[in-house]
């Protein structure tokens, strides 16, 4: 259920007394919006051109897949730029991107939507990371839990009203109306980013953690050096592998697009409902963890396990619903668990992580779980294209549920520690 408004009132707060991170929420909230509007009529449109569930999952595998591929150089730049400089490069250089896709008309043109979901996965990979390891020094140290709530439900509160506006506006405007909507979006971000005035990093990076410079060499050993920091950090290290863990099962995400469509005959406006769904899910799961969930390691990683679990199981009751309101409920509550995670494992990540080495800690758990997405999607696709939905979406739960129950062997440490038992 929605917080109470008493419950609201930190966050409001927060919001009115910070406006620095006002304007970057702000930022993300009219961002993620565009991108929703964008992802319903791409996924629309290639169902439409092509029939193929394989043909959706390898649109996003592009997303995925170059998100993770340029994880690696963004987390570099993040640490050795000015970050405010480097979220609004991010922005600006979208808009034109975004544009191209009012060029995909039929099968044949059906290419410029790939090459052009992939490099803005690349700006996307530049920002994201960003945005999450600058928020510690944009926010006081108690504020960092409320705000990172704020953050992650901007992304749950834009996909549910993107997706649903997204439907609404492609049966109405067409699709190349989402289009635009999602370029101006990317240019309204950019300018509120660029009043920041609070510093977006330290003063000074601390000792023993600058940045590797110097191209791909330099960059991978930069990531080695946040790996070697991991291994002899066992927190850090689980917590990193949290999102990863989650997207081994995340290319399921594929099927809201094919039962919204095809399965459940709603169409355009069937994959809004549920992306919508989604969204909604994920925009409650950070304020319900927050007020559940104890905020010590021990409780992040047992958050974050109960989250798993219920994400696994919700999606395994998705195929058996024979209308689209309750594919919707299904589609809700698996995303209160995967918001959950998100927040819980981001906040423990910038808790544990020193700033000088934050963004490519924050690029190589964004780059792993675009891996693990990537993967998962070309196997969902494959599934589906061989195989019925149901079959699917349960052999993809499958694989989920026992990730998680390896990833919480790995935590094993964590967990069975006494409650107030940190470090």
């Amino acid at each position: 259920m929605m917080p109470c408004p008493m419950r609201l009132r930190p966050y409001l707060t927060l919001l009115r007394h910070n406006p620095a991170f006002a304007r970057l929420f702000v930022a993300q909230l009219i961002s993620f919006g565009g991108d929703w509007f964008a992802t319903v009529a791409i996924l629309g449109l290639a169902l439409e051109l092509t029939g193929s569930a394989g043909v959706v999952a390898l649109l996003l595998v592009m997303q995925e897949g170059a998100f993770a591929l340029a994880s690696p150089f963004a987390g570099v730049l993040a640490d050795r730029l000015d970050r405010r400089r480097l979220l609004v490069a991010a922005d600006l250089l979208r808009v034109p991107v975004a544009l191209s896709l009012l060029l995909v008309h039929d099968a044949g043109t059906l290419w410029i939507a790939a090459l052009a979901t992939a490099v803005l996965s690349v700006g996307a990979a530049a920002f994201e990371p960003t945005s999450s390891a600058s928020l510690p020094n944009l926010v006081d140290d108690a504020d960092l839990p409320a705000a990172n709530v704020l953050l992650g439900a901007s992304w749950g509160t834009m996909l549910a009203v993107g997706a649903a506006l997204g439907g609404v506006v492609v049966v109405l405007a067409g699709r190349e109306a989402a289009f635009v909507i999602n370029a101006a979006s990317f240019g309204l971000s950019a300018l509120l980013i660029v009043g920041i005035r609070r510093p977006f990093r330290e003063a000074a990076p601390a000792t023993g953690h600058a940045a590797n410079r110097g191209g791909l060499g330099g960059s991978l050993g930069a990531i080695g050096h946040v790996v070697g920091y991991a291994r002899e950090h066992r927190t850090l290290a689980v917590l990193l592998l949290s999102k990863t863990t989650f997207g081994v099962g995340g290319g399921v995400i594929v099927m809201l697009a094919v039962f919204g469509d095809s399965v459940l005959g709603g169409g355009d406006a069937g994959i809004g409902i549920l992306f919508a769904a989604r969204g909604l899910g994920a925009l409650i799961g950070p304020f319900l963890a927050r007020s559940v969930v104890d905020l010590s390691d021990r409780g992040l990683v047992l958050g974050i396990g109960a989250s798993f679990g219920v994400f696994a199981v919700s999606y395994a009751l998705l195929p058996l619903m024979p209308i689209l309101p309750l594919a919707a409920v299904c589609a809700f509550t698996a995303h209160l668990g995967g918001g959950a995670q998100w927040t819980l494992s981001t906040y423990g990540l910038q808790r544990a992580a020193p700033d000088a080495i934050r963004g490519r800690v924050f690029s190589l758990d964004y780059g792993l779980v675009g891996v693990s997405m990537a993967v998962s999607t070309l196997l969902v696709g494959y599934l589906a294209d061989r195989n019925s939905p149901s079959v699917a979406v349960w052999a993809m739960v499958a694989l989920a549920g026992t990730a998680a129950v390896v990833w919480l062997a790995f935590a094993r440490p964590i967990w069975r520690r006494p409650a107030s038992g940190e470090g």
